[in-house]
């Protein structure tokens, strides 16, 4: 849910307008019920600013009372704490047990409840003075509404969802979040990439092989360090040229193009890779290799040479063709036409896999759901931002599920591609990317 408020946001709808009217709903909702005494129990985070305009909007109508958890707020939801202070509206704020219990008799007088103490992004074990605000609400035989999600112990009687169920909704409101704000990445995809623990060692991030070059020697480089600049921790390259570049691993192999006498070396690396990329400079000779390598690939990006029938296919996959690679490897033809194409990208979509088409509108698909991307500069059609593109979507594959990967893969070497554009123009190349990928990813 955060990282779909933050792609309406950048959309232009606030995060302000929004908590506004996730608290007008719930005080709407609350209504219904014709209460004469309300009890609003508000968290620290926005959960507890959605209960602070809804006490504005009851106390029109009805008596109500805050209770407040006490600690540092911020944003929208202070916001709206010193606008309930402004108003005159009864708030108590809370900070431990004792404090709760001192106010039990609101609990006992109130014939409903509004939760408002925890949202979508709660989790660990309830502590104090939350915990007792649950343990009053429990024994209170007041009427329960719950905002978005119930707080873990409260049995709310209803709960009222922002935009759409978490699983347990009664009822759902439109808070003005728009329909784009899910169909097409943004920057809340950001959010949802996995953080590295504070006690990750080297590997933590992923190891990543890269199978390819001969005819075209610089693209598996490209997608390597793409790889290392999306938080891989190691990466191998498999190719038969070395190119001196102290970041990646060669793994050296003989001949001009990548043949049969290479299968054992390359099975073995690709079963000790957590993803594996198959396809940047390869050329289309060794493709019945490539089946095996992909087979024994527990993940997999397939790019370039290696889109062709039949489809190399690993445990989980993330295809990156543009449309005429998507001709070839998938035997279907494309319109040009995003909406249309959507429906026949999401049907030729194989099981356990995902397909990341590319184009002026980019469209992702694991044979479910569809999104679409939008970012990129026309100076991205050069030569070497596939292998880019390929490489960041193998180092989020590493951390995330494909569909997911694809997603924010494609959003990220976008907006790299934009952000190399407006510092160089249009004579970037695909390495000028490189310098944005991580900015992009994981920088404020």
């Amino acid at each position: 849910m955060q990282a779909i408020e933050k792609n309406a946001e950048a959309l232009g709808v606030s995060t302000r307008q929004m908590m506004e009217s996730a608290g007008r709903a719930l005080a709407e909702t609350a209504l219904r019920k014709s209460p004469k005494n309300v009890l609003i129990l508000c968290g620290r985070g926005n959960n507890g600013g959605d209960g602070f305009v809804a006490a504005r909007h009851l106390a029109r109508h009805t008596d109500c009372s805050c209770i407040s958890v006490s600690g540092e707020r911020k944003g929208d939801s202070m916001a709206n704490l010193r606008a309930l202070r402004a108003c005159g509206i009864p708030l108590h704020e809370v900070s431990c047990r004792e404090d709760v219990y001192a106010l039990s008799h609101l609990f006992r007088s109130a014939d409903l409840i509004l939760d408002c103490l925890l949202g979508t992004g709660a989790g660990g074990s309830l502590r104090e003075p939350i915990a007792s605000c649950v343990a009053l609400a429990d024994d209170s035989p007041a009427y329960i509404l719950s905002a978005d999600l119930p707080t873990p112990g409260i049995p709310a009687d209803a709960i009222l969802a922002f935009h759409k169920s978490k699983g347990v909704a009664t009822a759902i409101t439109d808070i003005g979040i728009p329909i784009e704000a899910e169909c097409f990445t943004g920057p809340g995809d950001l959010l949802t990439i996995p953080k590295k623990a504070e006690n990750a060692h080297k590997g933590h991030g992923g190891r990543v092989l890269v199978v390819g070059g001969g005819p075209y020697q610089g693209a598996p480089y490209l997608a390597g360090l793409a790889a290392l600049r999306a938080g891989a921790d190691i990466v191998f390259v498999a190719s038969p040229n070395a190119l001196d570049c102290p970041d990646l691993i060669h793994i050296p192999l003989s001949g001009r193009i990548i043949g049969e006498e290479e299968s054992g070396q390359l099975i073995r690396a690709a079963r000790e890779a957590d993803v594996v990329v198959i396809g940047p400079g390869l050329g289309a000779d060794s493709h019945d290799l490539i089946l095996r390598v992909a087979e024994a690939s527990r993940r997999a990006v397939i790019d370039a040479d290696a889109l062709r029938l039949p489809l190399p296919k690993a445990g989980e996959t993330i295809y990156t063709p543009h449309s005429r690679e998507f001709a070839r490897a998938f035997d279907e033809e494309l319109s040009g036409d995003p909406e249309k194409d959507a429906t026949v990208v999401r049907d030729a979509c194989p099981e356990s896999a995902s397909i990341l088409l590319k184009g002026e509108t980019d469209i992702i698909s694991d044979g479910r759901r569809v999104r679409f991307n939008r970012t990129g500069v026309p100076a991205m059609t050069v030569g070497g931002t596939g292998d880019i593109l390929a490489g960041v979507a193998a180092a989020l594959l590493c951390r995330m599920p494909a569909f997911e990967a694809a997603a924010v893969a494609a959003y990220a070497t976008g907006r790299a591609g934009e952000e190399a554009a407006q510092s160089i123009g249009d004579g970037l190349i695909a390495s000028d990317l490189l310098l944005f990928i991580a900015q992009i990813l994981y920088g404020d």
